[in-house]
């Protein structure tokens, strides 16, 4: 193997990884929120995730790129895991449309003819457009151009090197080191980390006669493998979500992958009829790419009625302190059919959701815990309580006493007051970290209101209501006292405006979030007056942290 070859393999190679990341960053920005609304709205069945992913994989040319965009659907809860493992099946089968690519347009074509044209067309679409979305479709064109430029290369270093051992790799390829064939595909993909570029390498060889058929299966069995490497390498530093849908990628490659290779002599003549029936049985790359598709199309129908199986396995794995803390504990779909003793579960489960909500506004106002642990713990919050409204829900109303649905409406307003509560949290928090960079007035003014805000984390609500009365008025008094502090600093040039706006909202969200716990858990402590009156009434949705408007009181 001379120089000129490995420079020619090399420099193909590279070319042919620009061109993916090209093309998967051009369509993704030329697309815009179309692939995630189709993700997120189009993925209710794994069938359904499915489709979605080999559409999705086939268009933006990368299974990377779709898998981390289903890891923040689970993240933001809009998918199940389930729905997600369904979506990431379906990438396996979309990566093939680049072995098709390769086969069929890539190796059969004059390359320079057709890649030098759109990359012209590419060029000018990027450098001429004054949209961000058209020059995302520039940079999605001279990336296909590229494609094949990179090809070309990778075609002709294999096609030289055939030449000139074509002795030594067929008596290498027929001596039947399959396992061999299947960790250079393996290896060829831990090091590009693109099982698209590997399996080029691999047509483009079989292509060109450097390797045989049954061979290049192998390598291409291992190249699918190879893949299980980004997958494991995504899981570092990764949260739960993460790491159990890059284990359900890898069990689905170890799966397909051990399948195709127990079968292979019947896979290669199961192609090989294929082949023929669509008129490709003289091109090897074809072939391949045939037999590529076959084997993740099995691994789909095999795995898909696991997925359930899969996923409660799965869901058992990687359990973080957040979601152990937003599982319900005491809830039970049985005692749905008995009104009575789902009111006393719910009691227990509203119990423990207030003791989470105190322990996290006492981290919120110490420093020991970062901002990112606590919004966390303000979202498992959050899931707690939607688990809570599901389950009041879902209590049968037959037979149901009007005191036990007065209690049961009681119990859905406080879950709804503590999710409100939590959500104000973040605010806390930056109050608390702001008051250390003020002069000593105002400082000395948010302090007193902080500590009237724990105050009103210590007593148990079960004491006299004249007591409650008198924390949260001392409460109020401590938010004016602190307001006026900040408003005479402005009005002196003490404070900025920005800043005024920031402590402002920070007071607003501290007193608030104080007064909803207390609420919610005067409406529980009460049953007999929250049975007799009606609740007040809660806002048409929960505040927003993200803006500078204070929640009603």
């Amino acid at each position: 193997m001379d120089v000129n070859t490995v420079i020619h393999a090399l420099g193909g190679l590279a070319m042919f990884l620009l061109a993916m990341r090209l093309m998967t960053d051009g369509l993704m920005l030329f697309a815009g929120n179309r692939l995630k609304h189709l993700l997120g709205s189009w993925t209710s069945t794994p069938w359904r995730g499915v489709g979605v992913g080999i559409l999705v994989t086939g268009v933006v040319q990368s299974s990377a790129a779709v898998i981390i965009a289903a890891i923040g659907f689970v993240n933001a809860g809009i998918l199940t895991l389930r729905q997600a493992m369904g979506v990431a099946f379906g990438t396996n089968v979309g990566t093939t449309i680049t072995a098709w690519l390769v086969s069929l347009i890539g190796l059969g074509l004059q390359l320079d003819a057709l890649a030098l044209p759109i990359l012209t067309l590419g060029v000018c679409v990027r450098l001429f457009s004054s949209s961000i979305r058209w020059k995302g479709l520039g940079d999605a064109l001279t990336g296909f151009a590229l494609f094949f430029l990179g090809l070309a290369l990778l075609k002709d270093a294999f096609g030289g090197l055939a030449q000139t051992y074509s002795a030594e790799l067929g008596s290498y390829s027929t001596a039947g080191s399959l396992t061999g064939m299947i960790l250079v595909g393996f290896t060829a993909t831990l090091l590009t980390q693109s099982s698209s570029a590997s399996i080029a390498i691999v047509l483009t060889a079989a292509s060109g006669g450097a390797m045989n058929f049954e061979s290049a299966a192998a390598a291409v069995i291992g190249a699918n493998l190879g893949s299980t490497s980004t997958a494991a390498l995504a899981t570092i530093r990764a949260t739960p979500a993460a790491k159990r849908l890059a284990l359900s990628h890898i069990v689905f490659n170890l799966v397909a992958g051990t399948i195709a290779l127990l079968i292979l002599p019947l896979l290669l003549k199961l192609v090989a009829l294929l082949g023929d029936w669509i008129n490709v049985e003289g091109s090897p790359a074809a072939l391949l790419a045939l037999f590529h598709s076959l084997f993740n199309i099995l691994g789909v129908a095999i795995m898909l009625p696991l997925t359930g199986v899969l996923a409660r396995q799965l869901e058992k794995l990687f359990r973080s302190a957040e979601e152990d803390m937003g599982r319900p504990r005491y809830l039970d779909a049985t005692l749905s059919n008995t009104p009575t003793l789902a009111v006393s579960a719910l009691h227990k489960e509203l119990a423990r959701l207030s003791d989470i909500l105190v322990s996290l506004l006492r981290d919120a106002l110490g420093g020991a815990r970062s901002t990112p642990e606590l919004t966390r713990r303000a979202q498992a919050i959050q899931t707690l309580g939607v688990a809570i409204g599901n389950f009041i829900t879902g209590v049968r109303p037959e037979a149901m006493e009007r005191n036990t649905a007065n209690e049961l409406a009681a119990a859905l307003y406080a879950a709804r007051y503590y999710q409100e509560s939590a959500q104000l949290v973040p605010g806390l928090r930056r109050l608390v970290q702001e008051r250390a960079q003020l002069a000593e007035p105002e400082a000395n003014a948010l302090g007193k209101l902080l500590e009237q805000v724990e105050r009103c984390l210590e007593p148990d609500l079960s004491g006299e209501e004249v007591q409650v009365k008198q924390l949260i008025e001392a409460l109020r008094n401590a938010h004016r006292e602190a307001r006026r502090q900040l408003l005479e600093a402005a009005v002196t040039g003490k404070l900025e405006v920005a800043t005024l706006e920031r402590l402002l909202e920070g007071l607003d969200f501290s007193r608030r979030a104080i007064e909803l716990r207390v609420k919610a858990g005067q409406l529980l402590v009460n049953r007999d007056e929250a049975q007799a009156t009606t609740p007040h009434p809660l806002p048409d949705a929960a505040p927003d942290i993200t803006t500078n408007q204070p929640t009603e009181n």
